[in-house]
């Protein structure tokens, strides 16, 4: 699965793409409820010839996309859709984290591929894929990936929040 490395990220992306990896819960004001027991955020990156490409969501509704090579959506999670799509998707990480392994670090992903991070109370829980497995649903985290992008879709539809 290793094809050519994804372009570095440029900082302001590579360090927003680490809070979201690293920031603990407790700072971020997040604690288990009924609802998210396990889960409380979920990042996918996918390595993309021009760029990073990389969707963030939080139980709390944040959501946002950046983009290796500059620029991004922020606050997308204000538009009730995307929030919606967004707690789907949690929805669908908490179901599928025995398909996940755990996570010390968070490599990029190479040109053609997907890495699924998990944000769980308990630690990082990880998959990856490449894409196009993915897409064709020939893969076990095929449902992720598809909840991932309706996300996407729905923050293409709904103007996202701020274009950076």
């Amino acid at each position: 699965m290793s094809g050519a490395p994804v372009p570095e990220p440029l900082p302001v992306v590579r360090e927003l793409r680490n809070r979201a990896l690293t920031t603990s819960p407790s700072e971020l004001g997040f604690a288990p409820t009924p609802e998210y027991p396990k889960v409380f955020g979920f990042v996918m990156d996918t390595g993309y010839r021009d760029a990073l490409v990389t969707l963030v969501s939080l139980v709390d509704g944040t959501t946002s996309l950046y983009f290796g090579n500059g620029g991004g959506i922020i606050g997308a999670g204000e538009h009730e859709v995307v929030r919606q799509a967004t707690s789907k998707l949690l929805t669908r990480a908490q179901g599928d984290l025995k398909q996940l392994g755990f996570a010390d670090d968070f490599p990029l992903p190479t040109i053609g591929e997907v890495r699924f991070y998990v944000r769980t109370y308990a630690g990082v829980r990880n998959g990856r894929a490449l894409e196009s497995d993915l897409a064709m649903e020939y893969h076990r985290l095929s449902p992720l990936f598809v909840a991932a992008h309706n996300v996407i879709s729905a923050i293409r539809q709904h103007g996202g929040g701020v274009n950076h």
